[in-house]
């Protein structure tokens, strides 16, 4: 029964964490350390309006940040970002929020949580790794698989905050952008070819109904992104 017992602390946990992730509103964000020197940014923006969102980092929780990044559409209900060039895993980051009329504010500075579940590493079978079970060894040929990524929003191709699709290319009038767009079940819907708008909405009729879609962002034939995206109803 031990199996039993495992699953539902297992499940009990990935619901808190869940519903702990949901709670990241505005002025409030999560951030994670999930391993290769990746940190997972993410927030739900409830602000009515929004001129601004700027990451920013420093080795001080006080002084000497850096604007890492300032977000295409701040006004976009969920957004994120993975920051891949941090100097250590180590490092304070907060978000600067521009409002209406001139307001701004600043976050309480926080350092990245390192996520296991998603930093798992994989051990192949019959690699003949020794482990140290309580002073004897034992070969291990057991393999760890690391559990699904959560989902990241894209920073190319999102929703926006009114439920449109929007497209942010900044360099695309010096590329050779090209979207492919498909159903949840890989279905193919329709290509974008030769995009030379920095920034572009397209209209829900394009996807006929809600729900989840994928893309692949190519530039050239280079695949630059490969994610998905929801499209909510009307009414």
């Amino acid at each position: 029964m031990n199996w039993i017992r495992k699953f539902c602390i297992g499940s009990l946990l990935f619901f808190c964490c869940q519903q702990a992730a949901a709670q990241d509103t505005l002025p409030n964000f999560s951030l994670r350390n999930v391993g290769q020197n990746r940190i997972v940014i993410g927030w739900v923006n409830n602000y009515q309006q929004v001129k601004q969102i700027s990451i920013q980092r420093s080795f001080d929780s006080l002084n000497f940040y850096k604007t890492v990044l300032s977000v295409a559409d701040p006004m976009a209900v969920q957004n994120g970002y993975v920051d891949t060039k941090a100097p250590n895993d180590r490092m304070f980051y907060r978000l600067f929020i521009m409002l209406d009329g001139g307001n701004f504010l600043t976050t309480p500075a926080k350092r990245p949580l390192l996520d296991t579940a998603n930093a798992a590493a994989v051990v192949a079978p019959g690699s003949g790794i020794q482990g140290q079970v309580n002073g004897a060894r034992k070969d291990s040929a057991k393999t760890v698989v690391p559990k699904k990524p959560e989902y990241i929003p894209s920073v190319y191709v999102y929703t926006n905050k009114d439920g449109y699709l929007f497209v942010n290319l900044p360099d695309a009038d010096k590329q050779q952008y090209r979207i492919r767009f498909f159903e949840n079940d890989d279905s193919f819907l329709f290509e974008m070819k030769n995009i030379k708008e920095t920034a572009l909405t397209l209209d829900k009729a394009n996807f006929m109904h809600a729900g989840w879609f994928k893309f692949e962002l190519y530039n050239d034939d280079k695949l630059v992104e490969k994610n998905r995206f929801f499209l909510a109803n009307d009414f």
